[in-house]
C-alpha cells in the first residue's frame, strides 16, 4: 500500500465515524422529538413511508426489509405492532404460500402524514440548515456513490 493509499484510507475511515456518530444522534434527536410530539418511533414512519410509495400500497416483508434497512426478524415484530395499531395489514400472496404482503392502510397513510411535519422541521433544523445547497448536493451524490457501488456487488 502506498503513501498516499493509507492517507485515503484513513480519512475514509474517519469518515464512516463520523457518519454513524451524526446518524445516531441524528436519529436520537429525531426520535425525541416526535416522542415529545406525541408521535410514533422514527422506524414507523420509514415503514410506512416505504409502503405509501410501493405499488399498491403493498411490500412484501423481504422487500419491506430492504426498503427500510431492517433485518427480518426485528421487521416482522415492528410490522406487528403496526398491525394492532391498524397502521398496515397482512395480505396474502396469490403465487407463494408462504409469502405476505405488508399493506398499508388508510390509517397509515394519515398517521404517516401527521408525522411528516416533524419529522421534516426535524430534518431541516438538526441537518438541512447546517448545509449549503452545494454541500447538500455533494453529500447526497457522495452517498450515493457508496450505496449504488455496495448495492452492485
Amino acid at each position: 500500500m502506498s503513501k498516499g493509499q493509507a492517507v485515503t484510507n484513513e480519512a475514509g475511515l474517519h469518515a464512516w465515524a463520523v457518519l454513524l456518530s451524526a446518524h445516531a444522534t441524528l436519529v436520537e434527536r429525531i426520535e425525541a422529538a416526535l416522542a415529545a410530539a406525541e408521535l410514533p418511533p422514527l422506524a414507523w414512519y420509514d415503514v410506512l413511508w416505504a409502503l405509501e410509495r410501493a405499488e399498491g400500497g403493498q411490500l412484501r416483508m423481504r422487500e419491506l426489509a430492504q426498503a427500510v434497512v431492517l433485518s427480518r426478524s426485528n421487521l416482522t415484530r415492528l410490522v406487528d405492532r403496526l398491525e394492532a395499531a391498524g397502521l398496515t395489514a397482512r395480505a396474502a400472496c396469490a403465487d407463494d404460500r408462504r409469502g405476505a404482503y405488508a399493506v398499508i392502510t388508510a390509517t397509515g397513510r394519515e398517521m404517516r402524514k401527521r408525522m411528516w411535519p416533524s419529522y421534516r422541521r426535524e430534518i431541516e433544523t438538526l441537518f438541512a440548515g447546517h448545509l449549503t445547497q452545494k454541500e447538500a448536493t455533494t453529500l447526497g451524490e457522495l452517498l450515493m456513490k457508496v450505496l449504488r457501488a455496495v448495492r452492485g456487488a
